[in-house]
C-alpha cells in the first residue's frame, strides 16, 4: 500500500464551502463551491459484435474536467460484455460540490437507459482502473460524480464520455437520453436550517484509512438521502437495515477491524440505504396514486349523483308541463263554449324579439361568472374574450404525465362540464411535450365523463409564449397547459365586457 498521507475533511452536503482533501504538497486545496447542470448529451452508443474480438474506444472529459482522459479496451464474449477501463487525471469529485465523494462508471443504452457498472477509485496520482462485465450488447459510457457508488441513476455532473476512435469495432449511433430514464435530482435534499454541523478539517490519514473513511461518508450520503425521500416512513425495515449496518462500520472503524471489513459493511449500508430510497420513492408514488384514485372515484360519484338529480328534476319538469298543458287545454275548452276569445293585444315586434334576448343574455352572464367561479376553485382562471381559461403550471407535469395532484382538480372540472351540455373544451400545450401534456389532459377530462367529440387537443410548443425565456421563472410560466371553455351556454363575451349597439333604439 502506497504510505501516500491526505488531510481528510468532514463533508456536509449543501455547505457553502469545505476543505477538500490535500496531498503532502497541498495539490487540491479548497476551492469554492458551483453547482453544475449538463442538458442535451450526445453520447455515440456502439453496438459490439459478439465474439468478433477486443475493440478499443477512447474518453475525452466534459466542459467540467477537460484535463481528464482514458481509453477501454471492449470485448463481447459468450454470455457477457468485459470493459477494461483506464482514466487519467481525475481530480477530487468534491470539487463538484460537497456531496459529491466518489465517480460512477455507467453503460447507457440507445434508448437512454442507464446501469451502473461500478466504482471509480482514483490513485494517489489521479489514475483508475476498473474491470468490470455487463450484459448489455450496445451502449455508451460515461463518468460522473456521485454522493456514493451505490446509485441507481446517473446525476448530472457528467465529466467523461466515451469516444468512438477509427479503429473502434462496431456500429455506432446516438444515445436518446429519454428524461424519464435519466431523473434529476434524486440525490439531493435540503439542509435544515437549524443544521449546525460545519466543515472540520481532520488529522493526516494513510491511505487504507482514508479509504474507510471516504466509505463511511459515502453510506452516511447515501443514509441522510433516504431518509430525505421518506425511506424511515415508507421503507422503515430496509432503512432501519441500513442504519444497523452503518453502525457496525462506524463501530468497525473504531475498534481498527481493517479496511476490508470495514469498507465492506460501509458499502452494505449505502447500497441497503439506496433500496429504502427507492422502496419509499415507488411508494410514496403508489399512495399518491391511490389516494388521487380514490379522489377520481368521490368525483365520479359525485357527478353520477348531480346527473341523477338533473335527470330527476328533467323528469319532474316535463310531468309539471304536462299537467299544466292538460289544465290549460280544459280550460280554454271551457271558455270556448261560453265566449269568444277576445284578440290578442298589438305588441311591437321589436319589443317580442329585445325582451327574450335580453333575458338570454342575462343568464348566459351569470352562468359564465358561476361557472368561473367554480374553475377558480380548482386551478387559476380567467375571463378571456375566447372563453373561460384555467391553466395548468409546468411543475404539475412529470415530462409529458401529469402528476398524481392534477387528477383530482381535472375531475372537478370534467364535473362542472359535464353538468352543462352545450360546451366545447379545447386543450392547448406549451413549451416542451406540449403535444403529449395537451393529449394526456384532454384523455382525463374525457375518462371523468366530458364527451370527447366536444374536446380538442393541439400542442403549440413555443410558439406562443408568455414572457422571455432568459429565465427560469419565464420559462416555467411558458410551459403550461391552458384550458379553454366556450360556448352557447355562456355566450362569447367576458363579464367584464359591455355589449354596444350598433344602431340607437328607434321610439
Amino acid at each position: 500500500m502506497t504510505n501516500r498521507f491526505l488531510t481528510f475533511a468532514v463533508l456536509v452536503i449543501f455547505r457553502t464551502s469545505t476543505a477538500l482533501p490535500q496531498t503532502e504538497t497541498g495539490r487540491e486545496g479548497s476551492v469554492p463551491l458551483y453547482r453544475v447542470t449538463v442538458v442535451d448529451r450526445t453520447v455515440r452508443a456502439v453496438d459490439y459484435q459478439y465474439r468478433n474480438g477486443p475493440t478499443t474506444i477512447g474518453f475525452r472529459g466534459t466542459v467540467l474536467l477537460p484535463q481528464a482522459k482514458g481509453e477501454a479496451i471492449v470485448e463481447s464474449k459468450e454470455g457477457r460484455v468485459e470493459v477494461e477501463a483506464r482514466l487519467e487525471r481525475l481530480l477530487a469529485p468534491g470539487r463538484f460540490g460537497p456531496e459529491y465523494l466518489t465517480y460512477v462508471l455507467w453503460a447507457i443504452t440507445p434508448e437512454g437507459h442507464a446501469k451502473n457498472l461500478g466504482e471509480v477509485l482514483a490513485g494517489h496520482s489521479d489514475k483508475a482502473h476498473l474491470r468490470v462485465t455487463t450484459n448489455l450488447q450496445a451502449f455508451g459510457l460515461v463518468v460522473t460524480a456521485e454522493p456514493y457508488s451505490a446509485v441507481r441513476q446517473p446525476s448530472d455532473v457528467v465529466v467523461l464520455e466515451n469516444e468512438i476512435r477509427p479503429d473502434t469495432i462496431g456500429r455506432t449511433e446516438p444515445i436518446t437520453a429519454k428524461y424519464e430514464l435519466l431523473p434529476r435530482g434524486h440525490y439531493t435534499y435540503e439542509v435544515p436550517s437549524d443544521f449546525e454541523t460545519a466543515a472540520v478539517a481532520g488529522p493526516k490519514l494513510s491511505m487504507n484509512d482514508y479509504q474507510q473513511v471516504v466509505e463511511l461518508y459515502q453510506a452516511q450520503n447515501a443514509m441522510q438521502i433516504a431518509e430525505a425521500a421518506g425511506a424511515a416512513q415508507y421503507a422503515g425495515d430496509t432503512y432501519r437495515k441500513a442504519a444497523g449496518l452503518l453502525r457496525q462500520a462506524q463501530e468497525a472503524h473504531t475498534r481498527s477491524a481493517g479496511m476490508t471489513r470495514v469498507v465492506t459493511l460501509a458499502r452494505q449500508a449505502a447500497e441497503t440505504a439506496e433500496d429504502a430510497r427507492v422502496l419509499a420513492v415507488q411508494r410514496k408514488q403508489q399512495e399518491e396514486l391511490g389516494q388521487a384514485r380514490e379522489r377520481a372515484n368521490a368525483a365520479e360519484q359525485s357527478r353520477a349523483r348531480a346527473e341523477a338529480a338533473v335527470v330527476t328534476a328533467q323528469t319532474e319538469a316535463a310531468a309539471s308541463r304536462a299537467l299544466l298543458e292538460q289544465e290549460g287545454t280544459a280550460r280554454r275548452q271551457t271558455e270556448a263554449t261560453t265566449a269568444p276569445a277576445p284578440p290578442p293585444p298589438a305588441q311591437r315586434p321589436d319589443a317580442e324579439t329585445r325582451q327574450p334576448a335580453a333575458v338570454g343574455l342575462q343568464q348566459k352572464t351569470e352562468l359564465r361568472m358561476r361557472l368561473f367561479r367554480e374553475f377558480s376553485a380548482a386551478m387559476p382562471a380567467r375571463d378571456t374574450p375566447r372563453g373561460l381559461l384555467m391553466t395548468i403550471s409546468g411543475t404539475d407535469f412529470q415530462a409529458g404525465h401529469p402528476r398524481a395532484s392534477v387528477y383530482q382538480r381535472l375531475a372537478a372540472v370534467a364535473e362542472t362540464i359535464g353538468a352543462h351540455p352545450g360546451l366545447a373544451v379545447t386543450v392547448e400545450g406549451h413549451g416542451p411535450f406540449s403535444d403529449e401534456r395537451a393529449f394526456a389532459v384532454r384523455d382525463i377530462l374525457a375518462h371523468d365523463g366530458v364527451a370527447s367529440s366536444t374536446i380538442a387537443a393541439l400542442g403549440l410548443g413555443d410558439g406562443r409564449p408568455l414572457t422571455s425565456n432568459a429565465t427560469a421563472a419565464g420559462r416555467e410560466q411558458n410551459r403550461r397547459v391552458e384550458i379553454i371553455i366556450s360556448g352557447g351556454p355562456i355566450g362569447q363575451l367576458p363579464n367584464w365586457a359591455k355589449a354596444y349597439r350598433l344602431m340607437p333604439n328607434r321610439p
